[in-house]
């Protein structure tokens, strides 16, 4: 294996969660006897750029020519999007003579906002039934996956663009170079790239390895963001924090000839440097966190299912792939699990094989437990199912460390959590 960055054999392992599917592999019934291939997923560092990643043994075409995430199911990702859109076109004085792309576009819950503020737009998305909701919904998209030669032909169509969004892709892309560099064709000479990606530094300091999953190929600092960048041209100017996927960051790119970086930038990387980050060793506490998240969650399982309790989970996530086959949890201790997409209602997670159903089944049921797999939307999910208290059903939260609510103390200012 060689750095997709720097092209090092230097790799040291980080954190080994063991073979497991595609998680957004969901399996229908007839599928339930045929073998169901698995690959590595082993997590490691480049010893010289320092970038995380891991091999690339699946292609995006596996994942994404059809494609089970649609963003609009999240009412809190639909929020997070209209606001980055409102903020934007203010910050950088977006208007009817605009031009905005944004990549892996999905089914348009973004670019609708764009579409409203009366700004051109064009989404790229390779998958073919998400790009079909985004057009119907007045998105105007295009179906292909980003590379250099679709970046020129939409510059050659459309003319460069203002503003770039690339939201929770870039960490996507096994040809790290060959993107970045179509990114930068994409781009104005004084135009915007705005790429949001989960921090690393979360990653590590919260344990959250549920994030590592075959379709993410590499994880990142603000470091190591910046060197990818820098291989096209383009520069970090400036940086945002965020809550979303357990901490993110949206890092503003421009071509270096007229970025400038701000002072947000030097602080951040300084925080990194200070967490360990810009040494190889820092990313130890990793594999520790993990195996305790893992431990802790199947003992609390194993206790309630011993005392007789019905326990079923929420949400389909890829995350929750990466923590049900980790954690080795299967239908006995997770009867079934619930999702809002209707493409995955009657199917089977990956690898577990727990079944999916409508979100309604939990109140025919009304299970003891609720285990929350997307534990990232915890304040939207917790409000969404406060009802459950109200037969003495419990929240778990498995990240980033193991927590049970209860729903009947939610609703002022206090929120009883119990740590197992």
């Amino acid at each position: 294996m060689r750095c997709r960055l720097c092209d090092s054999v230097r790799l040291s392992s980080v954190l080994d969660l063991g073979a497991t599917p595609p998680c957004e592999k969901f399996l229908s019934a007839g599928e339930l006897d045929l073998p169901e291939p698995t690959y590595p997923l082993h997590l490691r560092i480049c010893e010289e750029c320092l970038l995380l990643q891991i091999p690339a043994l699946i292609t995006p075409e596996e994942t994404f020519t059809e494609y089970a995430y649609f963003s609009s199911y999240s009412d809190s990702w639909v929020r997070h999007a209209r606001a980055f859109v409102g903020a934007a076109v203010e910050r950088l004085r977006l208007d009817a003579d605009s031009f905005v792309v944004e990549v892996a576009s999905n089914d348009g819950y973004l670019l609708r906002g764009v579409v409203e503020a009366g700004i051109g737009c064009l989404g790229i998305e390779p998958s073919v039934n998400v790009g079909a909701a985004a057009r119907e919904s007045g998105v105007p998209t295009l179906t292909a996956f980003l590379d250099e030669s679709v970046a020129a032909a939409v510059r050659a169509e459309h003319g460069p663009a203002d503003l770039v969004v690339a939201n929770n892709v870039y960490a996507h892309i096994p040809d790290l170079l060959g993107f970045t560099r179509a990114l930068r064709t994409l781009v104005a000479e004084d135009g915007w790239i705005s790429i949001e990606v989960h921090h690393a530094l979360n990653l590590v300091r919260h344990g959250q390895f549920d994030t590592i999953y075959h379709e993410h190929f590499q994880y990142y600092t603000l470091a190591s963001a910046q060197r990818a960048l820098a291989t096209a041209g383009l520069a970090v100017a400036d940086v945002d924090e965020l809550d979303t996927h357990g901490g993110s960051l949206r890092v503003w790119a421009r071509p270096e000839a007229v970025a400038e970086p701000s002072e947000r930038v030097a602080r951040l990387l300084a925080r990194e440097a200070e967490a360990g980050l810009h040494r190889v060793d820092g990313y130890a506490p990793l594999r520790e966190r993990a195996e305790s998240v893992r431990h802790d969650l199947l003992r609390y399982l194993l206790e309630q299912r011993a005392e007789g309790k019905r326990v079923v989970g929420y949400g389909a996530p890829g995350k929750g792939n990466t923590l049900l086959n980790y954690c080795g949890i299967r239908p006995d201790l997770l009867e079934y699990t619930v999702d809002r997409n209707p493409y995955k209602h009657g199917r089977y997670t990956p690898g577990a094989r727990i079944p999916i159903h409508p979100p309604e089944r939990i109140d025919a049921d009304r299970p003891d437990v609720v285990v929350v797999l997307p534990w990232n939307l915890e304040t939207e999910l917790t409000a969404q199912l406060r009802h459950i208290g109200a037969w003495g059903g419990r929240l778990v939260y498995p990240m980033p460390t193991v927590r049970v609510l209860d729903p009947n103390a939610v609703g002022s200012d206090v929120v009883e959590v119990v740590p197992v």
